[in-house]
């Protein structure tokens, strides 16, 4: 089981860590999981990312009250907003866009009823 976690935990991290570069990928909530495998798994790697300068305050942050930086609220939005404007420049098909429109509302609603860091 450990290498499973060990594994899933460096998965989530990579894919985290493209999400600051690439829309609509989710950073916050993949390095939370990353975290979450490491502590299952190792406490090199935990201890490594909690430790972290850019990752283990948002860890801390989420640990300690369930809360999301302002910063990081703002960025996922922007995101949000560009995926749709995106969509709807390359006119993707209207019942995707709802399916889309929907869920992200529903993400940006998450993120925005956590309390700020």
């Amino acid at each position: 089981m450990r290498f499973f976690w060990i594994s899933a935990g460096l998965i989530a991290l990579s894919v985290g860590v493209a999400g600051i570069i690439l829309p609509l990928v989710p950073t916050v909530p993949l390095v939370l999981l990353a975290s979450f495998c490491f502590a299952k798994s190792s406490k090199r790697l935990h201890s490594w990312l909690i430790s972290h300068k850019t990752f283990g305050p948002m860890i801390h942050d989420w640990n300690r009250s369930g809360a999301i930086s302002r910063n990081a609220k703002r960025a996922a939005t922007i995101s949000i907003i560009a995926v749709i404007g995106v969509s709807v420049a390359v006119r993707v098909p209207q019942h995707v866009m709802i399916i889309q429109i929907v869920t992200l509302t529903c993400v940006l609603l998450f993120i925005w009823t956590r309390p700020n860091s």
